[in-house]
């Protein structure tokens, strides 16, 4: 595997042109990033014309078009194309995404598609995301009670209690807010990133989970939590519209009180 911020002296060459069929008339060009690490070559940038009217009116649709028509080595991930697995998340048109739910006629000229930034790169459009998983799981991301459940019935919650989730069990964990803060790029290591960080907040506002201490107690660390320099980067490219800026604003403010 590679970083996607790429070496002084290892640059992204131009790579193959695939013409769109003779007597297409809406042409657009897709300008794909290609890596391969069997084949010990810089990665490239290859360019696909399609014909808009011979295709699926979503950036996914032109991949699956050009996979399955053009180049079948092509290499990208993904699965509901309804947004809401994540599986798709990549970097289009210079931002962070669902290509499932990005549509072609949104961006403006040549489409420029790559994998999520600063992630080491699998092959093509695939980044590794072993290590935000990583990160996902030393958070604890389920309920944790010592009280027995009613032995008749759910754990309830009242209606005020269950709104406090809203705006975070959205989270399809695309990781395109991760990796769109430049905090994340140059602490990624210690520092849990917007997406995490949601999925934290939302365990501890919830009222059925007995952990909130030591929830809190495990993001007081310098990195863990207080690298987050409200950039706001992760709220604006979240394709679900959520706000993880505010819930990481959320926990800082539990520190504090805590500290009162």
């Amino acid at each position: 595997m590679v970083e996607f911020n790429l070496p002084k002296n290892s640059r992204v060459q131009p790579g193959k042109v695939y013409k769109a069929p003779a007597g297409a008339k809406r042409v657009r060009s897709f300008k794909i990033y290609r890596w391969n690490a069997d084949d010990g070559k810089n990665p490239q940038t290859d360019t696909f014309e399609l014909d808009l009217d011979a295709c699926g009116p979503m950036v996914l649709d032109a991949l699956i078009k050009i996979k399955n028509e053009v180049d079948p080595t092509l290499t990208f991930r993904r699965s509901c194309r309804e947004g809401i697995c994540g599986s798709c998340a990549m970097t289009i048109d210079g931002s962070n995404t669902l290509a499932c739910l990005k549509p072609i006629e949104d961006c403006k000229g040549d489409i420029a598609i790559s994998p999520l930034p600063h992630m080491p790169v699998v092959k093509d459009l695939v980044a590794d995301l072993s290590g935000a998983y990583a990160q996902l799981r030393s958070i604890e991301p389920w309920l944790q009670s010592d009280t027995p459940p009613p032995p008749d019935g759910e754990r309830l919650q009242s209606k005020d209690e269950r709104a406090l989730l809203d705006g975070m069990w959205e989270c399809i964990l695309c990781f395109c807010c991760t990796t769109s803060c430049p905090s994340y790029w140059w602490n990624g290591d210690r520092y849990l990133g917007p997406a995490v960080l949601l999925a934290a907040y939302r365990f501890i506002v919830d009222s059925r989970d007995e952990r909130t201490g030591e929830r809190l107690d495990a993001l007081e660390d310098p990195f863990k939590l207080y690298r987050c320099h409200t950039i706001m980067n992760c709220t604006q490219t979240c394709p679900k519209g959520l706000n993880p800026g505010k819930a990481i604003a959320q926990i800082k403010t539990l520190m504090m009180e805590r500290q009162v």
